[in-house]
């Protein structure tokens, strides 16, 4: 229950750029202002171990730039898979942390 107000945060923070957008939001500053914030807290995320966290502000990232733009097709699917990958990664990570938990408190 403790990411409810992490997931509230990321809503509100994508409802209100979004309400103020311009009619033309491809090549808008603001689009990539608020994409380095979200990457900004996606890595500060990952840093923390919040897994779950860093992938709903990744599926944020992702649908700011579809709604902005910023990226050709080819460069949308690379970065995709790469984001992919990086969320398996990280996942790993995770389990393997929380296996290496349940062995400690099992000894």
């Amino acid at each position: 229950m403790l990411l409810k107000p992490h997931v509230l945060a990321i809503a509100l923070a994508l409802a209100v750029p979004a309400i103020a957008q311009p009619a033309d939001p491809a090549g808008n500053a603001d689009c990539k202002a608020e994409e380095a914030a979200i990457e900004r807290n996606m890595e500060l995320a990952r840093s923390k171990g919040q897994m779950l966290h860093r992938q709903r502000l990744a599926e944020a990232l992702a649908t700011l730039q579809a709604r902005c733009k910023t990226l050709d097709p080819a460069q949308t699917r690379a970065a995709r898979i790469e984001a992919l990958e990086q969320v398996i990664r990280d996942l790993r990570q995770e389990l393997n942390r929380a296996e290496e938990q349940l062995r400690t408190i099992k000894n």
